[in-house]
């Protein structure tokens, strides 16, 4: 793990504080959670799941292994409030709000 990657934990945890207002703890919990979705998503197909910002509940297959191709132009930096990520089944990139993570599928 890399100093940076800690930096990425703790400003995603401090968004999520100041986002949903629950304890710190649990904000870091969720931060890690993150992380360990993004790093299984950066070696092949992961499934999980997050709420809309509708209410609903998306069930996604995503990935981030071998799409730096895909990508056009720069992008944005890194704000630690959404996770971006390739979406297998609907073939384009999506991203969700950190806070909204429900679970990752086979853990």
């Amino acid at each position: 793990m890399k100093k940076q990657d800690l930096s990425t934990i703790m400003r995603r945890a401090w968004h999520i504080a100041r986002a949903t207002g629950k304890a710190f703890a649990v904000c870091l919990s969720k931060a890690w959670q993150l992380y360990r979705l993004t790093k299984r998503m950066r070696a092949g197909v992961v499934r999980f799941a997050y709420e809309k910002t509708d209410g609903t509940l998306r069930k996604a297959t995503g990935t981030l292994h071998e799409v730096a191709s895909m990508v056009k132009g720069i992008g944005r930096p890194d704000d630690g409030r959404t996770v971006r990520y390739y979406d297998v089944e609907a073939s384009g990139f999506r991203s969700f709000r950190a806070e909204s993570l429900i679970t990752i599928y086979g853990l």
